[in-house]
């Protein structure tokens, strides 16, 4: 079960294509703007190459967690201490991955755990953050939809190509 650096290096290009639909004025971009006071000549201020440059750092950082949040099997590796410690794991470490060594590494399965970790890690920061800052709930549920739908579609990346 090796580490798959192509799965992860897609699934942290996901952050930008769902961004580029998800904050498109059309979907909930117009929205976004509105509820952080953001406009269009404000936003072309930006240094594009910092913010895209940082969001795909930021989202390569997250993509290397996610196998951890997604793929069963990395539980078992991380009992016997990690991939250096293969050779020298009990024979049960090897009869456990001959038996389900592929169990549960399916697109939709590795979704359903993106959007629980969207749900349950990406919605409560966005929500405390949020609160503290007194943004409104659209806001918040716009930048948490993000990152649920984010997550979940780097789930199912991750933990289906194997």
């Amino acid at each position: 079960m090796p580490f798959n650096f192509y799965a992860v290096f897609v699934s942290a290009l996901v952050t930008l294509v769902v961004g580029f639909v998800w904050y498109n004025p059309k979907v909930f971009g117009t929205i976004w703007m509105n509820e952080t006071g953001m406009t269009e000549e404000k936003a072309k201020q930006s240094n594009m190459l910092k913010v895209f440059g940082l969001t795909i750092f930021y989202s390569l950082m997250l993509a290397f967690l996610m196998p951890a949040l997604v793929v069963h099997q990395l539980g078992a590796l991380g009992m016997i201490g990690g991939p250096e410690f293969v050779t020298t794991a009990k024979p049960s470490y090897a009869a456990f991955l001959a038996d389900y060594g592929n169990e549960f590494r399916t697109f939709k399965h590795g979704a359903l755990h993106g959007f629980m970790s969207g749900l349950f890690l990406a919605l409560p920061i966005t929500a405390i953050n949020g609160l503290f800052e007194q943004k409104s709930w659209k806001y918040i549920l716009v930048n948490a939809g993000y990152w649920i739908v984010s997550m979940t579609i780097m789930g199912a990346i991750i933990c289906g190509w194997k």
